[in-house]
């Protein structure tokens, strides 16, 4: 697994194919990459906790997870996957499309349980721990599409949708009191939602927190606080983190000259970069690529 999954924040690439919207991958907390950086998708994410603990966050909800925990990620939702302290963590990222499970035709289960869960206008548990009374069904859930998945007999795929209705009708079944998000939370994910984005599309280019601050409608320093509380880093810090992720795909992936790199990823300065590269992944840039290549 490669880090390169995780450099968009609102991740347009397609996780799944168009025949069957459903895919499964492993993923390691340091092994893999150091943390999967808020972003958000058109999919229905779970994350299976496997071994060790973590740090996950569902629209600015974050809880320290297990292993055996399961988190249940709506499509639309801002979220990040950390590691803590010095314990490691391997997950499993099971991500599909809700639109496999709905017909063409009127579809009383889509009209009335499967749009309105993803949609979070039916209130499901996000963190589904061993705690939960239903927590062995829908583990069992997850087991029996792992091994289908594993085994792909034929018309496997008819057997994991057929698992996805019973995971769905367990959190239906289950669904807890609604606690609708406030007008003020509602905009605040706005307001992150459109921050990530313009650095997504201006990471190699000058960003002034200045500018920042003006698509929030906040001053300077009400803005810093914001996004510091929301994101755990000062925004200098974060938008350094993305470029230098960003950098390391092009070391991996292109030809391209150290200076052309560093150029490219906002980083004005060449001895500037290589000291920050350095501090952030322990070798230089030309090291780097040079392991990633061999």
């Amino acid at each position: 697994m490669d880090n390169l999954e995780y450099q968009r924040y609102h991740e347009a690439k397609n996780h799944t194919s168009a025949e069957f919207p459903y895919n499964t991958y492993l993923c390691s907390i340091p092994r893999d990459f150091t943390e999967v950086p808020l972003h958000w998708h058109d999919e229905m994410e779970l994350v299976v906790i496997h071994k060790g603990r973590g740090r996950v966050s569902v629209n600015f909800q974050t809880e320290t997870v297990f292993a055996g925990d399961i988190v249940m990620i709506l499509p639309g939702q801002l979220h990040s996957i950390s590691g803590l302290d010095t314990y490691a963590m391997e997950y499993e990222n099971i991500l599909f499309l809700p639109s496999m499970l709905i017909s063409g035709a009127p579809d009383l289960c889509a009209e009335n349980y499967i749009l309105p869960l993803t949609k979070a206008e039916l209130s499901a548990d996000t963190f589904l721990t061993p705690a939960r009374s239903y927590y062995p069904e829908i583990s069992s859930c997850i087991r029996e599409i792992d091994h289908l998945c594993s085994a792909r007999p034929t018309g496997y795929q008819l057997a994991v949708k057929g698992w996805l209705f019973q995971f769905l009708f367990h959190l239906v079944c289950h669904q807890k009191e609604q606690t609708s998000f406030t007008r003020s939370q509602t905009k605040h994910l706005e307001k992150m939602k459109r921050i990530l984005s313009y650095i997504e599309a201006h990471f190699s280019e000058p960003i002034s927190v200045e500018k920042v601050a003006e698509l929030t409608y906040y001053s300077k320093s009400h803005f810093m606080k914001f996004f510091k509380t929301y994101t755990g880093k000062g925004f200098t810090e974060y938008l350094n983190d993305y470029r230098l992720a960003r950098a390391a795909e092009m070391l991996r992936a292109t030809d391209l000259s150290l200076l052309e790199i560093a150029a490219r990823s906002g980083f004005e300065n060449l001895s500037y970069f290589n000291r920050m590269f350095k501090r952030k992944y322990g070798i230089s840039p030309g090291k780097y690529r040079d392991i990633k290549s061999s």
